[in-house]
């Protein structure tokens, strides 16, 4: 994993708000780069010296293997879930609904900056078809 991709993901997690998330393709996606196996492969490695807690899977599911750590962050921070979070085998998951963070406009300018370093440093997508291509005003639901 390049060094200039690693420093991407782990500056896009650090802009993410107490209480928010992103999933692992959302990162790619406002990176321009990589996918969510890629995000997960930095996370994974690197990503103990950021707010790991804020990446979750696409559904909501927090890092495989550190449920019971997420949990408390999120409930310190007041995320949002959904399902049972009590009992032997708990049922739950972040809302994604209403914890996905939506940047707005400042922060979409701090992670374009972000992006464009690391685009700067890479050259450009090795699939163009992957690319966006159309302005985005934040994250779907």
């Amino acid at each position: 994993m390049r060094a200039e991709y690693v420093e991407a993901v782990l500056d896009v997690v650090e802009l993410i708000p107490a209480g928010h998330v992103l999933s692992y393709g959302d990162i790619a996606a406002l990176l321009e780069r990589g996918g969510p196996r890629q995000v997960g492969a930095v996370m994974s490695t690197h990503g103990s010296a950021v707010p790991w807690w804020r990446v979750v899977r696409a559904a909501g599911q927090p890092p495989l293997c550190h449920e019971a750590t997420a949990l408390v962050h999120y409930r310190e921070e007041s995320t949002r879930l959904h399902g049972e979070t009590r009992g032997q085998h708990p049922s739950w998951r972040v809302d994604m609904a209403a914890a996905r963070w939506n940047p707005g406009n400042d922060d979409l300018d701090r992670i374009d900056a972000v992006a464009a370093r690391l685009h700067a440093a890479e050259g450009p997508p090795s699939d163009p078809a992957g690319a966006m291509s159309e302005p985005r005003d934040g994250l779907g639901a």
